[in-house]
């Protein structure tokens, strides 16, 4: 698998729906063709950075070249598993982590491309705590480590919390040790630094960099500086998800879907966060986020050259969250649950 870092692309996520409208063939998987020859999905996307390769799909028209259109499902990392089980969605744009802890159930769920990797993560400090700390965006990671051994942290997450405890415990501080405030959502984070409630948080972006942006705190650690974070260590961060039955029943909407993906992913890995299509699907996955926070949180994605899977990146992806975050205890994968068959 061919990654790379680039700092300043985005990318865009699309699905869609089969409602009471289509004309034609309504299957008991939720797909429908149109009098106009079209098949309609339903994607279901979470709302962060990884949706941008399905929204830039949809925005440079490589869907249309498919004859595929999408309506997107708004779900959560405890929504999506069920609404693809359920036939809501066709299409999920999966976590790794909600895609393996799905296979540990038994559930039959096929991943078809991937279409980001590492994690876009963000620790954000106080201004105050900057401050005290002489602590700036470009202080090295070891003295950002330390700084936090004695600190009040927030975390809206055990998947984020425990990401934290893999950067401070490279850097030989116990997270253990620090005073943790359980908050309900990355926008309570937000809330709690802004009071003085806890010295910092970290979460995906762009919040930490949206909190950067309004001069409330400065983003200390992101991928560049934690390599633990990065595709090289961490594996894939997010990959497509169908059910087995449904990649049988309809394997041409896969294929088309699919390809699709990988033309955006392409697409980001090669234009600048300041081209028209990508800013224009940044803008529809994040709506009412500045654009240079845009560009920025973007640039903490590695875009892949092609969606294609293999083994050694699943062997990291699922050390990462089997070993580093303890997420899915049991995780394992096969070359069963994934495929690169429906990619050219």
């Amino acid at each position: 698998m061919n990654y790379r870092m680039n700092r300043p692309h985005l990318a865009v996520a699309v699905s869609v729906v089969c409602g009471a409208a289509c004309l034609t063939a309504c299957g008991g998987d939720g797909s429908s063709v149109g009098s106009d020859g079209r098949t309609t999905v339903s994607v279901g996307v979470s709302g962060n950075v990884f949706d941008m390769s399905i929204r830039l799909a949809d925005e440079n028209g490589y869907f249309d070249q498919q004859k595929i259109k999408i309506k997107y499902v708004t779900l959560t990392a405890s929504t999506g598993t069920s609404a693809l089980q359920s036939n809501s969605v066709q299409f999920l744009n999966s976590s790794p982590t909600s895609y393996l802890a799905g296979l540990s159930k038994g559930l039959p769920e096929l991943s078809v491309a991937t279409n980001g990797g590492g994690n876009p993560l963000g620790i954000v400090v106080s201004t105050a705590f900057a401050k005290e700390h002489g602590l700036t965006a470009e202080t090295p990671a070891a003295q950002v480590a330390e700084a936090l051994a004695d600190s009040t942290a927030g975390a809206s997450s055990a998947n984020t919390k425990a990401e934290a405890g893999i950067f401070l415990e490279a850097h030989g501080v116990d997270p253990d040790k620090l005073k943790w405030v359980s908050l309900p959502s990355p926008a309570a984070d937000k809330a709690a630094l802004t009071k003085g409630e806890v010295d910092w948080f970290i979460t995906s972006e762009p919040i930490p960099l949206q909190v950067q942006h309004e001069g409330d705190g400065i983003v200390v650690a992101d991928p560049a500086k934690v390599p633990e974070w990065a595709y090289e260590q961490a594996g894939y961060g997010q990959v497509v998800v169908v059910k087995e039955s449904y990649a049988k029943s309809d394997s041409a909407t896969v294929r088309g879907f699919a390809t699709a993906v990988q033309q955006a992913t392409t697409y980001l890995d090669t234009h600048s966060a300041d081209d028209k299509a990508v800013l224009a699907a940044a803008r529809a996955s994040l709506p009412g986020v500045p654009d240079d926070v845009l560009s920025q949180a973007v640039s903490q994605v590695d875009w892949p050259t092609t969606a294609k899977q293999d083994a050694a990146g699943w062997k990291k992806t699922v050390a990462f969250v089997k070993d580093g975050i303890k997420a899915v205890p049991d995780a394992s994968v096969t070359s069963e649950n994934w495929t690169n068959t429906y990619l050219p």
